[in-house]
């Protein structure tokens, strides 16, 4: 296995990387595209974990693991940007730098990169050949996210000085601090500023200005094959996401497998263990059916 870093982007001083996993040479080769979680908040490239980049590169895949600027420095439409962008250059790039078969590519993210993979499918031109998302959400305006958390509201509060403390004005990708960065986060959730303060716009005095971000409402029968999984236990973001999203798919006869994960919190497969493994192995079963 080979690791390559490029810039697939610039914004000002601010270079957005992916890394490349895989074979640079021989035939093309199918591309999975990962996306990282991290509530746009946090996260870098490097959370993909060894083992299922192993399993992706083991079924025949070049895996292309991207940054993308974080909020609140930077605001949703502009991180979907990042994300169309790193798209369209692994289409344009990729063949030449690593082999990729640009008409064979799958977006698949964890929580918030789920939600980014499940808008690409909106977005991106043209479409990806699938979407796989852990745990990830289709609506980002619901009072889940746009009202105090519950669950997060038991947690000591943070204050607005604390959080606007622990983040910057500088626009930047891939947060090495994110320990830091989730005071920020938790403060949202207690708050429910998340949809104020990182797509930037108010739920409650511009409600019509989410309705290009949530999925869940613009799914129709064009959108790529999707898989969604999701544990019924998920503190962080409610298993009920990928029910409405899977609802949505159905209605529009898009081909779709929706895993439940009983008892599953958000995170399910970091443990790694016999039943993340059947969990993979359905993962590359349906991305080998549609990519």
């Amino acid at each position: 296995m080979s690791k390559l870093t490029f810039a697939y982007k610039a914004i000002g001083d601010c270079e957005i990387h992916a890394d490349v996993y895989g074979d640079p040479v021989g035939p093309p080769r199918p591309v999975i595209m990962w996306i990282h979680g991290g509530a746009l908040i946090m996260g870098r490239r490097d959370n993909l974990t060894p083992e299922p980049r192993d399993l992706y590169l083991g079924a025949g895949y070049t895996v292309v693991s991207i940054d993308y600027r974080l909020a609140p420095e930077t605001k949703l439409p502009a991180i979907l940007e990042d994300v169309e962008d790193a798209f369209r250059w692994v289409r344009a790039a990729g063949p030449e730098l690593f082999r990729a078969d640009p008409e064979r590519i799958a977006l698949v993210g964890h929580s918030a990169g789920g939600y980014l993979a499940l808008t690409a499918g909106l977005m991106a031109s043209p479409r990806p050949r699938a979407l796989v998302s852990f745990y990830g959400y289709g609506d980002i305006v619901g009072p889940w996210y746009s009202r105090p958390d519950p669950f997060y509201c038991r947690q000591p509060p943070v204050t607005a000085e604390e959080a606007w403390a622990s983040v910057g004005t500088t626009t930047l990708s891939g947060a090495h601090e994110d320990r830091r960065r989730e005071r920020f986060y938790l403060y949202c959730r207690q708050q429910g500023r998340w949809p104020n303060e990182v797509v930037g716009y108010d739920p409650d005095t511009e409600p019509e200005a989410f309705t290009r971000f949530c999925p869940v409402w613009n799914v129709t029968v064009e959108y790529p094959p999707t898989m969604l999984l999701h544990g019924d236990q998920d503190t962080d973001v409610p298993h009920q996401q990928s029910v409405k999203m899977a609802q949505a798919l159905a209605e529009a006869g898009v081909p779709h497998e929706f895993i439940t994960i009983p008892g599953g919190e958000h995170g399910f497969d970091a443990g790694g263990g016999p039943a993340v493994d059947r969990v993979f192995q359905r993962v590359l079963a349906f991305l080998g059916k549609h990519v």
